[in-house]
C-alpha cells in the first residue's frame, strides 16, 4: 500500500510535469495553461452532469425499492474522475476523462466491483449497516 501511494503522490505528479513541460516547449506556456484550464472547466462540467444523471437513477432506483450498488460505485468514480480532472495534468485528464464516459466506465465500475467483492471474500473489508 506503502509503494502505490508513493507511487501516486511522487512519480504520477513528475511525469505530468514532463509531459507538461513537453507540451509547452511546443504549444507555447500560455496554449498549455490554457489548454489545463479548458480540460479542468469541462471536466468539472461534465462530472457535474454525470453525477446529477447517476444521482438522479439513484433516486428512481431507490424509489422502485431496488439498491442501486452499481450507481453507488459510478457516484464513487464520478467523483474521483472530477478530482482527476481539476488536477492539472495530461494523464489525469485522459484517466478522468475515460471515467466520466458511460462506455468506459462500466469496465472500469466492473473492476471495481470484483475488486472489492475480493477484499470482502478475504475478509479484508467488513460491510455492516443497520442490520441485527
Amino acid at each position: 500500500m506503502l509503494g502505490k501511494l508513493l507511487l501516486l503522490f511522487t512519480v504520477v505528479p513528475i511525469v505530468e510535469l514532463y509531459i507538461l513541460i513537453r507540451i509547452g516547449t511546443r504549444i507555447g506556456a500560455l496554449a498549455t495553461i490554457l489548454l489545463v484550464l479548458l480540460t479542468g472547466v469541462a471536466g468539472a462540467f461534465l462530472a457535474k452532469l454525470q453525477g446529477l444523471h447517476v444521482w438522479l437513477t439513484i433516486q428512481r432506483e431507490m424509489a422502485q425499492r431496488r439498491f442501486p450498488a452499481d450507481h453507488l460505485i459510478d457516484a464513487l468514480l464520478i467523483m474521483v474522475a472530477g478530482v482527476t480532472l481539476v488536477t492539472p495534468g495530461v494523464l489525469t485528464d485522459i484517466g478522468g476523462f475515460l471515467i466520466l464516459i458511460p462506455f468506459t466506465r462500466i469496465p472500469i465500475r466492473n473492476f471495481v466491483k470484483a475488486k472489492l467483492r475480493r477484499m470482502m471474500d478475504s475478509g479484508e473489508v467488513h460491510i455492516s449497516g443497520f442490520m441485527h
